[in-house]
């Protein structure tokens, strides 16, 4: 009996002392967890649940540490603010060109406006107790997409084509139309050559055939679209037969004297308010009624990611 107590203590002390080294190397072991941050406490308490499994511990404990993902909506409205992306190149009157004040950048235009209605609809969605405020990232035209698919933008707006062939990249989603009387348009600046482009429709004795006319009256000439904009598009599918000048914004084609444009495609709407407001040497192109000449018909869309069902039904229900 004395036997069985020695050896019962003398175990009892054993148990005892590896439980304290076992404590002490967890501590340790949760220290240096704990310089990496929370992520790797996460993986430690996810890699320690495959020997805990059914205890119901493990998930409380993630949860505090790092709480599970929610949809973009109930962030937002965490957050208190929206991420929306908008080119810095202007295209009026969509996007007025930035102007540097002393609260600092001041952006103006319809789509920034449109931002204002999908900011003030977040707040009502979110409970109207504070106002859900747009941040504005400024860039190029073309890092629209690459800064959305990074998860550095909530939406981005700027007179995107939604319904033009190619201008739907893998993972994005848009919206339906925020503006419909879209189309992509032409303008020049010799008369000369508005009646060359303009002589294929008077041949067609009855049977307008659009594409094949401007095909036949763009022919030979130099032709400018901006870089990834759906006139860019239209004119390297559609236009084989022209000289195609691709610059990095409207403006840049405009100011390009060498070589010598003799059309500039873009949406129609912006070319109609530049042409008016801000190039009066430009003009419309139009077909021999008057009426402008629409290469093709265009909407505009809000842009957000494939993934996000919640924002994407909550854009559409507000349009």
């Amino acid at each position: 009996m004395a036997l069985y107590n020695r050896s019962s203590i003398l175990n009892s002390m054993i148990v005892g002392r590896s439980i304290m080294r076992a404590r002490l190397m967890i501590r340790r072991f949760w220290h240096g967890l704990t310089e990496y941050g929370s992520q790797g406490i996460v993986l430690f308490l996810i890699g320690l649940g495959f020997f805990l499994q059914g205890c119901g511990l493990v998930f409380d404990a993630v949860e505090m540490v790092h709480p599970l993902a929610r949809d973009e909506l109930s962030a937002i409205c965490s957050r208190g603010q929206f991420r929306v992306g908008i080119s810095v190149e202007p295209f009026r009157p969509f996007v007025f060109p930035a102007v540097f004040t002393d609260e600092g950048v001041r952006v103006t235009g319809l789509d920034v406006e449109l931002i204002r209605e999908v900011a003030d609809a977040l707040t009502t969605y979110c409970g109207g107790q504070k106002p859900i405020v747009p941040t504005l990232h400024l860039t190029r035209f073309r890092d629209l997409f690459i800064e959305m698919n990074e998860g550095h933008l909530d939406l981005f707006v700027s007179s995107i084509g939604g319904n033009v062939p190619g201008a739907r990249p893998a993972g994005l989603w848009y919206s339906i139309p925020y503006f419909h009387n879209g189309g992509i348009g032409a303008m020049i600046q010799k008369p000369e050559v508005a009646e060359s482009v303009r002589a294929p429709f008077q041949n067609q004795a009855g049977n307008s055939d659009t594409l094949a006319a401007i095909q036949a009256g763009l022919s030979g000439l130099t032709v400018a679209a901006q870089k990834g904009r759906t006139s860019h598009l239209y004119a390297e599918a559609n236009l084989k037969n022209i000289r195609l000048l691709i610059c990095d914004s409207l403006p840049a084609a405009v100011e390009t004297k060498d070589p010598r444009i003799d059309v500039i495609l873009s949406k129609h709407s912006i070319l109609d308010y530049v042409t008016k407001h801000v190039w009066p040497d430009w003009h419309l192109l139009t077909r021999n009624d008057g009426t402008p000449l629409i290469l093709t018909q265009e909407y505009f869309s809000i842009v957000t990611v494939e993934e996000h069902r919640r924002l994407q039904w909550f854009l559409n229900n507000l349009l």
